[in-house]
């Protein structure tokens, strides 16, 4: 039997093959809208589905970029089968649209991404279907919004931007048991520490914007899963369109190449940063899962091998105290978005999660002092340098 190679040769050469043509070293980005068929006969048995091949750029496999892209987060994930998408959003809408209906209902955690909230708030009830925000950090609760319409259960975790930890493997064992699936967005953690699919769940998902590409220079999206899966969740996919790039497929397949690099250093850098901001006297409080201090701390110790580049934490003073300090960075960059190779600070409240009511905000913890930080592989000590500078403007 084939040895299995381990997490980082994977990270380098899981989907690649050499290029049969020219021999390029490196997957190449083909960049054509169409496939030619032998004969009338392929391209009708392609169509039809009985013969496995590339047709048309919009319909999956969409091309041999997206494929090899696709093959290797499945292989990093665990999972049989991945497809890619022009966002994390049109990941998260296309398992929506192919797996639930009218009358349907869908439990997600109380605390995500703005733009997740607002799709399942907003978007989602036009469509018949009931959403559940549910804190899914307390098993109880989620016990206990399952409705026998529950089709679907969706997990952050960590959360954004609170960095709430839910116990995937026990809320996985309850969406079987109710005959529902369990989708996890494993954007926070990557599959480098934490790998959803082995912990029971039905899909992982993520944002290749973040730590999959690493550099801040895409949009993309990726979801793996079974092959049973993958096929229903083709159809939606050729009939959205809400396809990658080419461009952005290649430049995520060289970004993961790196990512058992980068992983480390984010963590390591983000434990440091974590213990700094926990000690100073003008922070109330610090969210990351490798501090004893996190509430979920010991749900992290058991489904994450590391704890990531994100944290967060509040200021004594609020809202206008966070402004200071974000105001008064110097190596950090005011931006939104996270999982760059540089440290990104920003304000939920006013920014990723402004669409969010704010007594809903207060209630789920994404107050106005509330700061996320995505914590970069700089040294960490210019990191730490900059923040403590700018906590002096308070």
């Amino acid at each position: 039997m084939e040895r299995e190679f381990k997490f980082s040769t994977k990270c380098v050469h899981a989907g690649e093959r050499p290029e049969p043509v020219f021999g390029a070293h490196t997957t190449p980005i083909f960049q054509t809208s169409t496939f030619i068929f032998e004969n009338v006969e392929q391209g009708a048995a392609r169509f039809a589905e009985e013969e496995t091949g590339y047709v048309y750029t919009r319909i999956p496999p969409n091309t041999p970029t997206h494929a090899v892209l696709a093959e290797k987060v499945a292989s990093l994930e665990g999972g049989e089968a991945g497809q890619t998408f022009s966002s994390g959003m049109a990941a998260i809408t296309a398992v929506v649209l192919s797996t639930l209906k009218q009358g349907d209902n869908l439990i997600s955690t109380d605390v995500v991404y703005g733009c997740t909230y607002s799709l399942f708030s907003e978007i989602l009830p036009g469509l018949g279907i009931d959403v559940s925000f549910v804190d899914t950090s307390d098993i109880e609760k989620v016990k206990a919004a399952f409705k026998s319409e529950t089709r679907m259960v969706f997990l952050e975790t960590p959360a954004n931007p609170t960095i709430t930890v839910c116990d995937i493997r026990e809320i996985s064992k309850l969406a079987k048991a109710q005959g529902a699936i369990c989708i996890v967005d494993n954007t926070f953690a990557t599959p480098y520490f934490q790998k959803p699919l082995e912990l029971g769940a039905d899909i992982s998902l993520s944002s290749c914007t973040k730590y999959i590409g690493g550099h801040a220079d895409l949009l993309g999206g990726v979801i793996v899963g079974s092959r049973d899966f993958m096929k229903s969740l083709g159809k939606v996919v050729g009939y959205t369109g809400g396809i990658m790039g080419l461009h952005e497929a290649w430049l995520c397949i060289r970004g993961l190449k790196t990512l058992h690099i980068r992983m480390e250093r984010h963590a390591e850098n983000a434990l440091k940063v974590a213990n700094f901001l926990e000690s100073h006297p003008k922070v109330e409080w610090v969210r990351y899962p490798g501090l004893s201090s996190h509430p979920q701390h010991e749900v992290a110790k058991k489904q994450m091998s590391g704890y990531g580049g994100m944290l967060s934490f509040e200021i004594r003073g609020g809202g206008e105290a966070g402004s200071r300090l974000m105001n008064s960075v110097r190596l950090c960059s005011l931006a939104v978005s996270l999982g760059a190779t540089d440290t990104l600070i920003q304000h939920p409240a006013s920014m990723t999660h402004a669409g969010i009511p704010r007594n809903i905000r207060n209630k789920v913890g994404i107050k106005d002092g509330l700061v996320r930080l995505s914590v970069g592989i700089e040294d960490s000590e210019d990191i730490i340098a900059d923040l403590e500078q700018a906590l002096s403007k308070i």
